[in-house]
C-alpha cells in the first residue's frame, strides 16, 4: 500500500482557499505522471503479437493515468495555479520513491512485464485501504493513502467559500475523442472538481464497496490482481464479494517479454552503440512530449492531438528500443524517462 504523508492529507483538511490547494494538488498531478513510465515499461517488454491481453489491459491503464494527468491539470488550472509539468524534479528518478511523501518502503522502478512485478509493485500503487479481497482490521493506520488524499480533496473543494472557481474556463482541456466527455470535462465549480477527483479515485480502486468504477471497469489494483492470478475478475454470486477471479484467462509466455535491463542508466551504454542511439531518440520523443503536454495545459488546449500523436511515437520508439540487445549480458535497453537537454 502506498504510505502518503499524513501531513499532506492534513493540509489539505486545513486549505480554506484556491491558492492552498494549488501546491498540494500539483504534487498529486507529480504522482499521477510518476505512475506512466513503470507502467509503460512493462508493456513495452512484452513482444509484439506476445500476451496481447495483458499489453491491452496495461495499455488501458496507461490511458487512464494520462487521463488522470491532464484531470489533474485541468483543476489546477481551475484553481488559478500554473500546471508545472516542465518544472525541475517533475519527472521523478527511477527507482525510488513516488512523489507525495510516499514512504521509503515501497520503491519504484522500471522493469519488465511478469506476474511477480504486478503484485510486488503495481498492486502496492493502486491499492486501496481495504482491498476488498483483503479486509484490513485494527486502529487506523499512521499513514494516508491516495484515495484517503483524494477523498480530502474533494471535501476541501466543496468547503471553499465560492463554488465558482478562479481559472481561466479557456485553459480546460476537453477532448472526448481521446478519453470520452464524461472522463475529461471543463472544471468550473467546486462541484466539477470534485466529481473530477472521484473519477481519479473510482478508477483506480473502484466504487465504494465495488471493485468496478461507475462505468463498469475493473478498476487498476483489481485489474492489475487478475493479471497476478492468471484470471479475470468477473461477477460470481457464491464469492463473499460478489466477484471472483475464475473469468478467462491471462495467458502468460514467459518468452514473449523482452529482457530488459532494469532501471537502464545511460551512462552504462557504450554512446556509440545503436543501444545508446535507441535510448537517446526515446529521450528525445519524450522530452517533446512533456513539452507539447505543457503547451497544452498552458492555455492552447487544441495542442492536444499534437501531444498524443508523440504519445504514439513513443510508444512506437519504446518498442523498437526494447528490442534493441546491449552489448553484453545478454540484455535488452530499457526507456529512460529523462528529458534530453541542449547539451546533449
Amino acid at each position: 500500500m502506498l504510505k502518503v504523508a499524513r501531513a499532506a492529507v492534513e493540509a489539505l483538511a486545513g486549505a480554506g482557499s484556491a491558492a492552498e490547494l494549488g501546491p498540494l494538488v500539483q504534487e498529486a498531478v507529480r504522482l499521477e505522471f510518476a505512475t506512466i513510465p513503470p507502467y509503460l515499461t512493462a508493456m513495452l517488454s512484452l513482444k509484439p503479437g506476445r500476451n496481447r491481453d495483458i499489453w491491452w489491459a496495461i495499455h488501458d491503464v496507461v490511458v487512464d493515468e494520462m487521463s488522470h494527468l491532464l484531470i489533474g491539470c485541468n483543476l489546477l488550472n481551475a484553481l488559478g495555479y500554473r500546471p508545472a509539468l516542465d518544472a525541475d524534479g517533475f519527472v521523478p528518478r527511477y527507482p525510488g520513491p513516488l512523489p507525495l511523501g510516499i514512504g521509503d518502503d515501497l520503491v519504484v522502478g522500471l522493469e519488465p512485464f511478469s506476474p511477480g512485478l504486478m503484485e510486488r509493485v503495481f498492486m502496492q500503487i493502486e491499492e486501496p485501504q481495504e482491498p476488498l479481497t483483503f479486509p484490513v482490521a485494527g486502529a487506523p493506520p499512521e499513514f494516508a493513502t491516495i484515495g484517503e488524499f483524494y477523498r480530502t480533496l474533494a471535501e476541501a473543494l466543496l468547503a471553499l467559500p465560492c463554488d465558482l472557481l478562479p481559472g481561466d474556463p479557456a485553459r480546460q482541456v476537453v477532448a472526448p475523442a481521446w478519453f470520452g466527455a464524461d472522463r475529461l470535462f471543463p472544471i468550473r465549480t467546486t462541484a466539477d472538481a470534485a466529481r473530477a477527483v472521484g473519477l481519479i479515485v473510482a478508477e483506480g480502486e473502484g466504487a465504494p464497496g465495488s471493485p468496478v468504477d461507475p462505468d463498469g471497469d475493473v478498476a487498476h489494483y483489481y485489474r492489475f490482481a487478475a493479471i497476478a492470478r492468471g484470471r479475470r475478475l468477473v461477477r460470481d454470486p457464491s464469492a463473499p464479494e460478489g466477484y471472483s477471479y475464475t473469468g478467462e484467462p491471462y495467458p502468460f509466455d514467459p518468452d514473449g517479454v523482452w529482457p530488459l535491463t532494469p532501471n537502464q542508466q545511460v551512462a552504462d551504454l557504450d554512446r556509440d552503440s545503436e543501444a545508446w542511439q535507441r535510448v537517446h531518440r526515446f529521450r528525445v520523443t519524450f522530452t517533446r512530449l512533456l513539452a507539447a503536454l505543457q503547451r497544452c495545459v498552458d492555455g492552447r488546449p487544441g495542442r492536444l492531438d499534437a501531444a498524443m500523436g508523440i504519445m504514439f511515437e513513443l510508444k512506437l520508439t519504446g518498442q523498437m528500443l526494447a528490442a534493441t540487445p546491449v552489448a553484453s549480458g545478454g540484455q535488452h535497453a530499457g526507456p529512460v524517462f529523462l528529458p534530453v537537454h541542449a547539451d546533449e
